[in-house]
């Protein structure tokens, strides 16, 4: 409970008001009385307490049908009488001696209208500092779930896309591997499946890659694809060295390749031309030539959409694609390694 209704903060208000007033009232040794001041501290602390249970029940409580800004004024006006019946109260039946010269109650219009205004003084300091502490404490919560969620779902998608790659890449690799006669390519073909595969298990527990990282990745993977294709593959890689230590999401490339192999046609007659650059805006363009099979192979567009969702809960950046005068082209957004991390 005293997590919740953040008590060590009403304590800290009450030490700082009764403090506060000390000193205030520390050049004035006439008004100087231990008696009074340990009266006014007890009362002061029991008219803090009481806002501030009243003002932490109506915020961590919601009335049904009860907006807001009702619950609020409601929790203010209710603490602003209380507060002013044990000011009354307190200045009336406690002996003068053991009172401060302004808690006593004269019953004037002035003294009314003074003790009314100590008292949402009182009330509104109190419903200020609990909805400060409590609003924080929200946005932090809020911020650490959203980033515990975002981490989780970052970590579903990698996962999901390396069981997407892995079955289906590794069978067609070993059906590669079968058809490769020579010693000296098939050693070099089983150190590049090595190399994808390292890759793919040393960032299962990685949201961010450098490009460098990615691109000697992608070499690997096209080597094997270059086994299988032959002459039906023309993959060229034109990126600056400048530029590998920028950051992307793992796989990005790797899957906006195969995406272009899935829907295209790839044979020796119409070998499929795939550039990887990087443009003037210092963005990672993958282009591909268009050239869509006879039997179009059913689209989901999660592909695109997963690498999308990366860039947007990582960098909060959206990749661009074109289709147009016969090339598709994926744009990627490039983060600077200082920018990310600093």
């Amino acid at each position: 409970m005293s997590q919740a209704y953040q008590l060590k903060w009403c304590f800290t208000l009450i030490g700082i008001l009764a403090v506060g007033t000390l000193l205030m009232r520390f050049g004035d040794f006439q008004l100087i009385n231990v008696s009074q001041y340990v009266v006014y501290t007890l009362s002061l602390a029991f008219y803090i307490t009481i806002c501030w249970f009243t003002h932490s029940y109506f915020l961590l409580h919601k009335l049904a049908k009860v907006s807001g800004s009702t619950r609020a004024l409601i929790s203010i006006i209710f603490t602003l009488l209380v507060a002013f019946m044990l000011s009354y109260l307190v200045g009336t039946y406690v002996p003068a001696r053991f009172l401060l010269p302004e808690m006593v109650f004269k019953k004037t219009l002035a003294d009314f209208i003074k003790h009314a205004i100590g008292s949402l003084f009182l009330s509104l300091i109190c419903y200020s500092v609990f909805n400060m502490i409590f609003t924080n404490e929200i946005l932090q919560k809020t911020k650490l779930e959203n980033e515990q969620f975002k981490q989780a779902h970052l970590r579903a998608q990698l996962i999901s896309l390396q069981q997407q790659i892995s079955p289906h890449f590794l069978f067609n690799s070993l059906s590669t591997l079968k058809t490769i006669t020579h010693e000296s390519d098939t050693k070099n073909f089983v150190v590049q499946l090595s190399h994808v595969y390292r890759y793919l298990l040393n960032f299962n527990n990685h949201q961010v890659t450098k490009l460098s990282e990615e691109l000697k990745f992608i070499r690997s993977y096209l080597y094997i694809l270059h086994q299988r294709f032959e002459g039906s593959l023309d993959i060229t890689i034109e990126v600056p060295d400048n530029y590998h230590n920028c950051l992307i999401p793992p796989l990005s490339i790797q899957l906006l390749v195969e995406n272009a192999i899935k829907h295209n046609i790839v044979s020796p007659d119409m070998p499929l031309g795939i550039l990887i650059h990087v443009n003037d805006k210092q963005e990672l363009i993958i282009e591909n030539t268009l050239q869509p099979k006879k039997s179009p192979v059913e689209s989901t567009g999660l592909g695109l959409q997963n690498i999308n969702d990366r860039f947007r809960l990582l960098f909060n950046k959206e990749i661009n694609i074109n289709k147009a005068n016969g090339t598709f082209t994926v744009i990627l957004p490039l983060i600077s390694y200082e920018h990310y991390y600093h």
